[in-house]
């Protein structure tokens, strides 16, 4: 980070568009741990689980995200977000498929969608710097 801080202070800022967007901010902490767990990230995964917390996000819904499918505590919206998630994720497997982006445009405007994007890529660039640069959750004590 210290070695190409520009480049970091860029990622930040999208960061930052993406934390000012219309997205709930309990949405976007799902968003980031999901992305983070799928990733392996412990870094990501320990830092938006206790910032979801703080945010007065409940710890079934933070714990349970990776079985978002089987959990019956995530709406319409939120699970067709979390799907997104996967696919962009794993965009080298298959790609998003037109039927999220259908279920997207039910419950989203363009500029939303956008907006999610953004989220989904800026949190998964992290996960991945995350993860070649070796970053370690600190212990909880």
């Amino acid at each position: 980070m210290k070695e190409n801080s520009e480049a970091y202070a860029t990622l930040g800022k999208l960061d930052t568009l993406g934390r000012e967007s219309s997205i709930p901010k309990k949405l976007q902490e799902l968003i980031k741990i999901y992305a983070s767990s799928l990733n392996h990230c412990a870094f990501c995964i320990d830092m938006h689980t206790k910032e979801a917390l703080e945010n007065g996000e409940s710890i079934q819904r933070v714990v349970g995200v990776n079985a978002w499918r089987e959990a019956p505590f995530y709406s319409d919206q939120e699970r067709v977000v979390l799907e997104l998630v996967e696919e962009v994720t794993f965009i080298h497997q298959h790609g998003v498929s037109d039927a999220v982006y259908s279920e997207l445009e039910k419950h989203y405007d363009e500029k939303q969608i956008g907006e999610l994007y953004l989220l989904i890529a800026t949190i998964n660039a992290y996960n991945r710097l995350g993860i070649m640069s070796q970053l370690q959750p600190k212990e909880d004590k």
